[in-house]
C-alpha cells in the first residue's frame, strides 16, 4: 500500500498520472491517493483517470467522524511534487488540509517517504528552507528534486525496507 500525495506546483497536470501512478500500479503498488484542495480542482478532468487506477477513492477533503476511513494506512508514501509551502508545513507539522494530515501522521509513524520537491530557484533560497529539508531528512524523508523518474528511483531503494518490515 502506497500513499501517493501530490500539492499543486507547474506541471503536475502533465506528468502525475501518466509518470508517476500509472507506473506504481503497474509495478504493483495498491495507491492510496491523496491531493491538496488546489491540485484536486487542477486535476479534475484526470480524477476518473487516477480513481481507475486503485480500488480506492481518491481524497482531498476530511472525513466527518462518523465516516469511516477510506484509506488503510499506507506501508510507504511519495509525495510529489511537493511546493514550498508544502514543504514547510510538513517540517513543522501543520495538517492544514487532508494531504499534509496524512503525512504528517506518517512522518510521526515513520513511514519511509520521498519527497519530490518542486521549488523555484529563488524560493530555494529562502532563509527557512534548508531547515525544513533538515528537519525532513532528519524524519527518515528521501528528499529528490528533478521528475518522476527520480522519484520511481528513489522508492525502488526504500521497497525492499518496506516488503521486509512487514513480513513479520
Amino acid at each position: 500500500m502506497l500513499g501517493l500525495v501530490a500539492s499543486a506546483a507547474g506541471g503536475v497536470e502533465t506528468w502525475l498520472r501518466s509518470g508517476l501512478a500509472e507506473p506504481l500500479a503497474a509495478a504493483g503498488w495498491r495507491l492510496a491517493i491523496t491531493l491538496t484542495p488546489t491540485v484536486a480542482r487542477w486535476l479534475e478532468p484526470q480524477l476518473d483517470a487516477l480513481r481507475a487506477l486503485t480500488d480506492l477513492p481518491v481524497r482531498w477533503t476530511s472525513r466527518l467522524p462518523s465516516e469511516p476511513k477510506p484509506h488503510p494506512v499506507p506501508d510507504a508514501f511519495v509525495f510529489a511534487p511537493a511546493t514550498l509551502n508544502s514543504i514547510a508545513k510538513l517540517a513543522l507539522g501543520i495538517g492544514d488540509n487532508q494531504a499534509l494530515t496524512v503525512l504528517g501522521e506518517a512522518l510521526g509513524r515513520r513511514a519511509p517517504m520521498v519527497v519530490l520537491a518542486q521549488v523555484g530557484p529563488d524560493q530555494s533560497h529562502h532563509p527557512a528552507y534548508s531547515g525544513h529539508l533538515t528537519v525532513l531528512r532528519g524524519a527518515g524523508v528521501r528528499v529528490v528534486s528533478g521528475g518522476p523518474e527520480e522519484v520511481l528511483k528513489e522508492l525502488a531503494a526504500v521497497a525492499p525496507f518496506v516488503a521486509s518490515d512487514n513480513k513479520g
